[in-house]
């Protein structure tokens, strides 16, 4: 499991874009249910996302007044210094930090191109190429 920073929210306040950490995983939300408090018990919340690193479909049901992690995503910009079969090695352009994340299939990336990207601990995927 890596760990980067993250901060607490409260489960009915999740909305369709933000993140969330299911299972040690950083998702983005697609969609919220909410379901009307019962006679013996409380409110509650289905979420579905989607991992932002895998891109893997996952679940969450907590009740609504209930605590969720919230993961703070830096996003940077980056140089691609070498591209070596599946993989990017890029250089952040603010503070040269080295990194490899794997090379997306929806756009191609030069080396010496320019990309967005978002990073979590030690977490890193390319967002979208950047024009100049």
């Amino acid at each position: 499991m890596v760990d980067g920073e993250k901060k607490f929210s409260n489960a009915g306040s999740l909305k369709p874009g933000k993140f969330v950490l299911i299972e040690g995983n950083v998702c983005q939300v697609k969609g919220v249910e909410k379901s009307k408090p019962g006679k013996h018990g409380a409110a509650k919340v289905r979420v579905t996302a989607f991992d932002l690193f895998t891109g893997q479909k996952k679940n969450l049901l907590k009740g609504v007044s209930n605590d969720v992690e919230v993961p703070i995503i830096k996003r940077s910009q980056a140089q691609v210094v070498a591209i070596q079969g599946n993989q990017l090695q890029i250089m952040d352009l603010e503070t040269y930090e080295m990194m490899n994340c794997p090379k997306p299939k929806d756009f191609t990336v030069e080396q010496g191109g320019n990309i967005e990207y978002i990073k979590w601990g030690s977490l890193v995927r390319a967002t979208r190429k950047r024009n100049e």
